[in-house]
C-alpha cells in the first residue's frame, strides 16, 4: 500500500513510498515498515526512532525534528496511526455495528450479556473485553481491557471476515485517553457507573470522568445509569440520543418490583409503553443494573423484547464474576473480580442478606496502582464481612506488606476478626480450614485471573486449582 493512500492528507515527497506494515513498536519493525513514534504513558516512541530507522523502515512518522531523512513530521501521531490501522484493514468499523461499554464496573459482564441477546436474535456477534476476545465462538487471549489501535482493527477485519454483524466492546478510560478507539463510529454507548479507581493514572474523579465522557461524543445513542452521581455530569452538552435506566421512577426505563436470591434476580422492566418480565441467573443489586443497561441498549438496537428475555435468561454467568466454584461441601466459595471499594462493597452486599452462616472475605489490593482506595476497602470489608482475611493480590514493584498495611488502616477500631496472610495460596488455604457449614466465602480482586504479578515476576496462580487442591487436604 502507498503511504498517501495511508495518510490521504499528505502529499509530501514520500508519498509514493509503498509500505509493507505498519506499527508504533519499534521491536515490530521490518524493512519497508512506517513506524509511527508516540508519545505514551510510560515511554516515549520518539526514543526508538533511530532503532526503527536501523532496521530500514521505509518512514517514520514523529511528532518533532528528529533529524533522520525519512522521517515526516505531523501532529498528532495517535490520531494518524489509528487511521492508518483502519485503512490498512479496510476500514472494517464501519462494516459493523459497534457496541462500547464503558465504566468502573461491570463492562465485562455487560457485554457478555449483550452478546447473548444479539445471539439470541440470531446475530452473529464479536466480543472485545477483559476476560477474552472472541470472533463469533473463536476465543482470542486478550492482554488489556481494550487492546491498541492495530490489534482492534485486526480484530475488526477478522470478525468481518468471520460473517459478523455486530461487535461489543469494553472501553476503558486509558483507552479513551490514548486514542485507541479514535475514529471508530459506535451505534450505542452504555455508561455502567463511576466509582473510584484508576486515580494513579487520572489522578482526580474529574480527569477520570471526562475520559469515560468521550466515548459518548464517539456515538449515536447513549445509554446511561441515571442512579450514578455522575451521570448529569456525563450527559451535559452531548449531542447524541439519551437513553436512560434506574431502579427509581425518574428515567426512561425502570425496574420494578425487584425480586432477588442468591442465584437469581427478578424484575419487571417498565417504561411509559410496556412493561415486561426480566429473569437473570445470576445473583445481585447489580446483576439488575447490568442488566437493565443490556436490555435498554438492546432495545436501542432494535432488538425484540422476546430475544432480550432469553439472551439474559439463558445467560450463565462470566468467569470470575460472582463464580460460585464447585465443592460438595455445605459451605460456598465465590470468586470475583471486585477490586474497588465499589465493587467489593456490590459483591459483598449480594451474599449478605442470603441465609447463612458467616460471610467471609479474603481481598487484597493491586500495587503500582491508586494506594487512596486501599483503606477504603479496608472499611467496606470490615462493615459488610462477618470475618475479613487480607493478603496480596498483584503487588507488582510494591512490597506486599506495605500494601496490606494501607489495606489496615481502614479497619482501625473494628471488632470483626481480621486475619493477615500475605501470602495468597496460603491465606486461601486458611479460609477453606476454618470454613463451617453455612459460611459464605468470597475470593476477592482475582477473578478471571489466572497469575500474579510479583516484584520477581508472573507466576500462575488460578484461585479454582487453589481451592481444589485446598478442599483434598481439608
Amino acid at each position: 500500500m502507498l503511504l498517501k493512500e495511508l495518510i490521504p492528507n499528505y502529499d509530501g515527497e514520500f508519498s509514493l513510498k509503498e509500505i509493507f506494515g505498519i506499527t508504533s513498536n519499534s521491536k515490530e519493525v521490518k524493512e519497508g515498515y512506517a513506524f509511527v513514534c508516540i508519545n505514551g504513558a510510560v515511554v516515549d516512541g520518539h526514543a526508538f526512532a533511530q532503532d526503527a530507522y536501523d532496521k530500514k523502515a521505509s518512514v517514520i512518522i514523529c511528532e518533532r525534528d528528529l533529524g533522520l531523512d525519512n522521517q515526516i513530521v505531523l501532529p498528532n501521531t495517535r490520531e494518524i496511526f489509528a487511521n492508518m490501522c483502519a485503512i490498512w484493514f479496510g476500514n472494517p468499523s464501519k462494516k459493523l455495528r459497534v457496541v462500547g461499554v464503558t465504566g468502573t464496573n461491570g463492562k465485562t459482564s455487560v457485554t457478555y450479556m449483550l452478546k447473548s441477546i444479539l445471539e439470541s436474535a440470531g446475530h452473529k456477534v464479536g466480543l472485545i473485553g477483559t476476560i477474552q476476545n472472541m470472533v463469533g465462538e473463536k476465543v482470542i487471549e486478550s492482554k488489556n481491557t481494550t487492546p491498541g489501535t492495530y490489534e482492534i482493527n485486526r480484530l475488526f477485519a477478522d470478525m468481518v471476515a468471520d460473517g459478523c454483524d455486530f461487535v461489543v466492546m469494553e472501553v476503558s478510560s486509558h483507552a479513551l485517553d490514548q486514542e485507541r478507539i479514535y475514529g471508530i463510529q459506535f451505534e450505542t454507548a452504555i455508561f455502567t457507573n463511576l466509582t473510584q479507581d484508576h486515580l494513579d493514572y487520572h489522578k482526580t474523579m474529574e480527569n477520570y470522568l471526562s475520559c469515560k465522557k468521550r466515548l459518548f461524543t464517539m456515538c449515536k445513542t447513549a445509554v446511561i445509569n441515571k442512579d450514578d452521581e455522575y451521570a448529569s455530569m456525563l450527559t451535559e452538552g452531548l449531542s447524541c440520543k439519551i437513553i436512560t435506566y434506574s431502579l427509581g421512577n425518574d428515567a426512561d426505563y425502570s425496574a420494578k418490583g425487584v425480586k432477588y436470591k442468591p442465584a437469581e434476580i427478578n424484575y419487571e422492566l417498565v417504561s411509559d409503553s410496556s412493561i415486561n418480565h426480566i429473569c437473570v441467573k445470576i445473583g445481585g443489586k447489580f446483576t439488575v443494573y447490568n442488566s437493565l443497561a443490556v436490555a435498554v441498549c438492546a432495545l436501542a438496537l432494535g432488538i425484540g423484547i422476546d430475544d432480550i428475555s432469553k439472551g439474559l435468561f439463558e445467560m450463565s454467568g462470566v468467569k470470575g464474576r460472582a463464580e460460585v466454584v464447585p465443592t460438595n461441601k455445605d459451605y460456598t466459595i465465590i470468586i470475583d473480580y471486585a477490586h474497588t471499594p465499589d465493587g467489593l462493597k456490590n459483591i459483598l452486599n449480594t451474599f449478605k442478606e442470603c441465609e447463612k452462616n458467616r460471610l467471609i472475605v479474603l481481598f487484597g489490593c493491586g500495587g503500582d496502582r491508586d494506594k487512596t482506595k486501599r483503606p477504603i476497602m479496608g472499611s467496606v470489608a470490615i462493615h459488610n464481612a462477618d470475618f475479613v482475611i487480607v493478603t496480596s493480590d498483584n503487588p507488582r514493584s510494591e512490597n506486599p506488606t506495605a500494601i496490606i498495611d494501607d489495606i489496615l488502616e481502614g479497619t482501625k477500631g473494628s471488632n470483626v476478626p481480621i486475619k493477615v496472610i500475605e501470602n495468597r495460596i496460603d491465606a486461601i488455604n486458611y479460609a477453606v480450614s476454618i470454613a463451617t457449614k453455612g459460611d459464605i466465602i468470597v475470593l476477592a480482586g482475582k477473578g478471571h485471573e489466572t497469575y500474579q504479578i510479583l516484584n520477581t515476576g508472573t507466576i500462575h496462580l488460578d484461585e479454582r486449582e487453589v481451592v481444589a487442591k485446598a478442599l483434598e487436604n481439608s
